[in-house]
């Protein structure tokens, strides 16, 4: 896969040269590069008590991300997936610890044990005073006599960070620290295995896969299940978590492994808060990238049960903009719509015939969803034939509520119905397609003709016409022909379809901004959808 880097060797340094650049100069870096990638507070003075914490590359925003105001001291840089070395983690904490000592927050992993507590050792030697936790929250393996510390690392990163930052001494953070780690819970789920800098892509997780309990340098998950969506997965998720759970309220981290969207962290987060344990999280951390594993497309969901005092460290601000914050969970409040814009209900009245043709137009584009999405791939964002079905769904679901006895009403109720379950231009156009065959119907023109009009009001205000290549070139034809029949109508519409791909220049819609390399030989997916339309009728 390629990758916006360099050098892999020098991938961490110009990494962590970059984040100083945007930091505002509130951060530094110890010299030493590059054996030595050490990130410090610039406005630190050793007064209170230190907090360093760091290990492998790979998981930004942390460790790095983390050193503020609050938070974090230093962080101490391994290459990706990497302990750093003890030299690096000694010189992180002379830089930084004064009398007050410091603490340094350590993931359960081998080498961040060994590195990190060797440096301690080397620390004490020269007279500091030097704390050390282990931070082990995967449920992922119960039975696992030392399991991995992950993404509730930063539980402890934040809380101890308010205590440090409040002038707290080195006994009552540690204690904190160590509380914290005992009550912290977490597990992560993936689609795909994350893409190390430098190396080949390992696919191990199958199409229609997921991997439970994996780990955050893309070490192998418990088991790989079926994935069926995103509750599914949260339920499994779930499964795990509850029974290591404790009583009480709990607080919530919800963190992007690096490689889902937002869109889908929100989905999930929506899908924990109606889980069986949703009605026990108070409160929440994100949904954000925060422990991440390169661009690996999976989430992981901690929880620590929440008093009073770890809120109000949890909410202390702090400068730092990879820290999301914490945020009351709760539903969001659903307000009115203003006035004039309440959808007028139209009187439902019954025409078999069609109510028939309606929903077969419906079905006929639903079945399409797929075969039209992958044609739009090609030239456009990939959704037009979702967002046709999505319209259809909703329609059929509407039929009981349309006055389908009434032509010119029936066309206005179509209109307005598409006005608000269809996404994008789509949409819009279409309800004004509709609408405009409405008001000729109602003048009274016969239906070809008020459809004839409606295609009119379409160019007019989306200004598309014939040659453009659009849903136009099929359908501008197909209403001219269908006087002489449904078959004719469908022959113009396809004729008009394949002329789209021969078109080196759209002049409209979003295939407008696509090179004629991409659109030459492929179908326009609207007129694609219009003719589908038709030769299925």
């Amino acid at each position: 896969m390629t990758q916006f880097i360099n050098d892999r060797d020098a991938l961490v340094t110009e990494a962590i040269s970059g984040l100083l650049r945007a930091s505002n100069g509130k951060l530094a870096r110890l010299d030493g590069f590059p054996h030595i990638k050490v990130v410090v507070r610039n406005d630190w003075d050793r007064s209170k008590v230190a907090l360093v914490s760091g290990g492998g590359s790979g998981h930004e925003p942390a460790h790095a991300g983390f050193v503020g105001a609050g938070m974090l001291t230093a962080a101490v840089c391994g290459d990706v997936f990497a302990s750093p070395s003890v030299d690096a983690v000694l010189a992180g904490i002379l830089a930084v610890t004064g009398k007050a000592g410091c603490l340094l927050i350590v993931k359960n992993y081998t080498g961040d044990r060994l590195n990190f507590g060797l440096a301690a050792e080397r620390a004490r030697a020269f007279g500091l005073k030097v704390s050390m936790v282990i931070v082990d929250d995967d449920v992922a393996l119960p039975e696992l006599p030392q399991p991995r510390g992950v993404a509730g690392t930063l539980f402890v990163h934040k809380i101890a960070g308010a205590l440090a930052e409040a002038g707290a001494d080195l006994d009552t953070v540690t204690a904190a620290a160590r509380r914290v780690i005992d009550g912290a819970i977490s597990i992560g789920m993936s689609l795909d295995t994350c893409t190390v800098p430098g190396s080949p892509k390992e696919q191990r997780i199958a199409y229609g896969k997921a991997e439970l309990g994996l780990g955050i340098h893309g070490e192998a998950g418990v088991e790989q299940v079926d994935f069926e969506g995103a509750r599914h997965a949260m339920s499994m998720v779930v499964e795990r978590l509850k029974p290591a759970m404790a009583e009480g309220p709990h607080v919530a981290l919800i963190n992007n492994l690096g490689g889902a969207t937002l869109l889908e962290m929100q989905v999930l987060t929506e899908e924990l808060a109606r889980s069986p344990i949703g009605a026990r999280i108070t409160h929440v951390v994100g949904p954000a990238s925060m422990m991440t594993s390169l661009d690996m497309q999976g989430f992981s969901v901690s929880l620590l049960p929440l008093t009073e005092a770890d809120r109000q460290a949890l909410a202390a601000p702090v400068a730092i903009a990879a820290w999301p914050g914490l945020s009351d969970f709760r539903e969001g409040a659903v307000l009115p719509l203003p006035d004039g814009l309440m959808p007028i209900q139209p009187t439902p009245s019954a025409n078999p015939q069609r109510r028939e043709l309606l929903k077969r137009c419906c079905e006929i584009l639903i079945a399409e969803e797929a075969a039209l999405n992958a044609l739009d791939a090609k030239s456009g964002d990939g959704d037009t034939g979702s967002t046709l079905a999505t319209a259809s769904r909703a329609l059929i679901a509407a039929l009981d509520r349309m006055p389908l006895a009434d032509l010119t009403q029936l066309y206005r109720a179509v209109g307005i119905e598409l006005s608000q379950t269809m996404g994008g231009s789509s949409g819009v156009l279409l309800a004004i397609f509709f609408a405009a065959a409405g008001d000729a119907s109602a003048s009274g023109k016969g239906w070809i003709e008020s459809l004839d009009e409606g295609l009119k009001r379409v160019q007019q205000v989306g200004g598309a016409q014939p040659g453009d290549r659009t849903m136009i070139d099929a359908l501008a034809p197909a209403l001219a022909a269908l006087p002489q029949g449904i078959k004719a109508a469908a022959t113009a519409a396809r004729k008009g379809a394949d002329h789209t791909a021969t078109m080196q220049r759209a002049r409209a819609g979003r295939s407008s901004y696509v090179n004629a390399e991409k659109l030459l030989g492929h179908n326009d997916p609207g007129a694609e959808a219009i003719a589908r339309l038709f030769e299925k009728l």
